[in-house]
């Protein structure tokens, strides 16, 4: 079977697309040929922030001589960007061998679409053995299929309100779950400042070794494109580092940092900077350049939007901005909207055509409703993006300063990505 193929049959092989849960794939890693011995684990939970955390960690590694292969989920335009090898996409043929692998070996045992993949991904790893692996969880922490394994540090981004019907209804529960993959004796690293305090409380709980965001390091903005971190080695020694900006939050950064002084130790400051300045994952905050920015962010809780409706002002002062949103039908599409009614922008609401896509009246009403009254409602990506084109063409020749922001889903992200 080709790519395509696998991929048809791995959506057949369970009856739903999520069951959490490790006692299925970890009876079928058991018959696997997976080995992480000589290899280093990183572990990556959060409801934000996991991929840009994945992607600065690889990045710094390897500017400072080591083998990465990065596990994330979900993928934009193809499946391959999920498994990497150093900085290349697994081929067609790597990941079909390795399905080929898990098949022959799960007998009756159902999979699900992302416990097939993570078997798959692992087996590739571990026979391709890198020196350091780093996984982003697919969903919560404590019973996600990542979770097989045990990480030699594992990183918390953040903790806000989403898949809630999976992970509960509160930050407080969703905590408990996301800490799930830390460790006893092992790095547990906190990225968000205002953590709920079930993280914390889990990870003195299991004797893990706590470095919390705030308290063991810490980032600030020194001016002219830099920041500053501070923080501890493994024997406690403080340090500090002066270090390029990019873009992605501070707090993401200053975690990634805390985990390689604490994994890597021999990597120097200019290879720390080098990765950090060429970290980049597509539909994270990637900007290109259409004649005025094009931002394409795929968050789609009212967290991530605030993380970039902070970035836009930041970067951005003085821009009018034209949104490009669409979002899935799951999500707390009141509260993101919300957020971006204070950038003031000129909406142009798409449908997603998916089965769990929100129809573009549904947003159009909303913001009607909510006051707004520059909405242009769209039933497909193709013709949002055609029409958010023009309106900005028409106000750059008004001599304004203008950006697009394309947001609220990969669907919508990857939707644009294929007309650019």
């Amino acid at each position: 079977m080709n790519l395509q193929q696998w991929l048809e049959y791995l959506e057949s092989c369970h009856p739903s697309n999520i069951e959490l849960g490790l006692e299925r794939i970890s009876q079928v890693a058991s018959k696997l040929p997976i080995d992480f011995s000589n290899i280093k684990v990183i572990t990556v939970a959060g409801t934000n922030g996991k991929g840009s955390t994945v992607t600065m960690l690889s990045a710094i590694l390897q500017a400072g001589g080591y083998r990465t292969a990065t596990y994330t989920s979900p993928h934009i335009l193809a499946y391959n960007e999920r498994v990497m090898l150093g900085d290349r996409y697994a081929t067609d043929e790597e990941l079909c061998d390795s399905f080929a692998a898990v098949e022959a070996v799960r007998g009756d045992i159902q999979l699900t679409y992302f416990e097939f993949g993570t078997l798959a991904a692992l087996q590739l790893f571990s026979a391709s053995k890198p020196d350091v692996v780093i996984l982003e969880v697919g969903l919560g922490g404590r019973l996600d299929a990542v979770n097989i394994l045990d990480p030699d540090i594992a990183i918390v981004t953040n903790v806000a309100l989403d898949h809630t019907d999976w992970l509960g209804d509160t930050r407080e529960a969703i905590g408990t779950e996301k800490a799930g993959i830390f460790r006893p004796g092992k790095p547990a690293l906190v990225g968000e400042v205002d953590i709920p305090a079930t993280v914390l409380a889990h990870a003195r709980d299991i004797g893990a070794i706590l470095y919390a965001n705030g308290d063991a390091f810490t980032a600030a903005e020194s001016g002219h494109g830099t920041w500053r971190w501070q923080g501890r080695d493994a024997k406690g020694k403080p340090l500090t580092l002066e270090l390029p900006q990019n873009n992605y939050p501070l707090d993401n950064c200053a975690t990634v940092v805390q985990a390689i002084q604490l994994l890597a130790p021999d990597i120097n400051a200019q290879a720390i900077a080098s990765g950090l300045a060429n970290a980049e994952l597509p539909g994270r905050f990637q900007v290109i350049d259409r004649g005025y920015p094009l931002i394409l962010d795929v968050g789609h809780n009212p967290h991530a939007a605030q993380r970039v409706k902070t970035q836009i002002e930041t970067r951005y002062p003085g821009y009018r901005v034209v949104l490009l949103v669409g979002m899935l039908a799951d999500k707390d599409y009141a509260s993101v909207m919300s957020v971006y009614r204070q950038l003031v922008p000129c909406w142009v609401v798409a449908g997603i055509q998916e089965e769990r896509g929100l129809a573009a009246k549904i947003l159009y009403n909303y913001l009607l409703e909510s006051g707004e009254s520059d909405v242009t409602s769209c039933d497909t990506i193709a013709e949002a993006f055609q029409v958010a084109e023009q309106t900005c063409q028409d106000i750059a020749k008004n001599g304004e300063h203008v950006l697009l922001l394309v947001t609220g889903s990969f669907f919508t992200v990857s939707g644009v990505m294929e007309l650019v």
